[in-house]
């Protein structure tokens, strides 16, 4: 019986020549063997000055459902992805880990996952209940679970992996997401974009496994970057939330002015009982000499104080702005991704 629907693998590839012919059998084989679908593998060479897309067309030659598209400069991982959605054709759009840190057998897993669930985006997460993580050093892992954290309280939503490119999305709905960044920042960029359009993403445990990638390591050219991936993590983060930065730490300031402050006016209030002033002296005055007395005493208190005032205020201020632009931006989004997708209609 014909297979009713497709599915597109997007393997995104640079300076990978030591394991690229190897990964891409080990991914045809697999996918070879789901019946249940139609299927294209989509390589996406991104400017390897390497033999990676020597070897890229040699294992598509003679393949009809296996695509090869070249970057002549590298473009960076962004880039990769789009020019590989854009040129996907299936129902479901898989992207994947050409290295195999993650087994083929994931693949199956997310398009089941996709398909009775109905979600827009699945993600492969190894740092929720039931993931698991392998052979990974440790100060990589721990700096990848610190830029995980930082995200998910940024977003104030429950997925544990905001990083990871092994995922599924609904062909349509991928394609028609309009995407900005070139690098590692995409990932997290297409959860806040789907967020914006209250797009379905589901999460299942994943295994990642470094056991291959460390044994391959001395003999390849890595295309990870991994410090590179989680400083663009940490900006990344920013996106989802920003006013919260701004407004926290304006708050945290504040505070510490009022405490400042407070610690004047007690200790103007301890002077105020001590000060000989003329009998007819009005309140104002008396409490003004108290006020001069402790600064003659303590005036860096007051310069701190000041200070500190000042800046809260301008981070506040920053905050509020931030959260008015972020509506209007997420308002503009949803407009122009409405009128994306009637214009895409209208073409049909």
């Amino acid at each position: 019986m014909k297979a009713t629907k497709k599915i597109s693998v997007v393997l995104a590839v640079y300076n990978e020549e030591a394991i690229l012919k190897n990964s891409l059998k080990v991914i045809y084989d697999y996918i070879s063997g789901i019946n249940k679908y139609d299927w294209e593998v989509i390589i996406v060479n991104d400017g390897s000055k390497d033999n990676s897309g020597n070897i890229a067309d040699q294992f598509a030659k003679n393949k009809k459902n296996v695509k090869v598209f070249h970057h002549l400069l590298n473009l960076n991982l962004g880039n990769a992805l789009k020019t590989g959605f854009s040129n996907s054709t299936g129902d479901f759009v898989v992207t994947f880990d050409i290295d195999l840190s993650y087994s083929t057998d994931h693949i199956e897993k997310l398009l089941d996952t996709i398909e009775i669930t109905q979600a827009d985006i699945v993600l492969a997460s190894p740092y929720m209940k039931g993931g698991k993580v392998t052979a990974v050093p440790f100060i990589r892992k721990l700096m990848s679970r610190w830029v995980n954290w930082l995200m998910l309280i940024a977003a104030q939503e429950k997925f544990h992996t905001f990083t990871c490119m092994v995922r599924a999305y609904k062909g349509n709905f991928i394609r028609s997401l309009n995407l900005k960044t070139k690098d590692y920042e995409i990932n997290p960029e297409i959860i806040y974009k789907s967020l914006i359009l209250r797009a379905r993403i589901i999460e299942i445990p994943a295994h990642l496994d470094w056991s291959f990638q460390n044994k391959a390591g001395k003999n390849r050219v890595s295309g990870l970057k991994v410090f590179k991936g989680i400083l663009s993590g940490l900006m990344s983060s920013f996106i989802f939330r920003p006013y919260i930065f701004f407004l926290g730490t304006g708050m945290l300031i504040l505070l510490i002015s009022l405490y400042i402050i407070a610690w004047i006016f007690y200790h103007v209030l301890k002077i105020y009982p001590t000060l000989s002033v003329a009998s007819n002296a009005f309140f104002d005055d008396k409490f003004s000499a108290a006020v001069a007395e402790l600064f003659r005493q303590r005036p860096y208190s007051f310069l701190i104080g000041g200070f500190a005032v000042v800046i809260a205020l301008q981070f506040l201020s920053i905050g509020f702005l931030s959260l008015q632009n972020k509506r209007y931006f997420e308002e503009l989004f949803h407009i122009s991704t409405s009128l994306k997708n009637k214009a895409i209609q209208q073409d049909k």
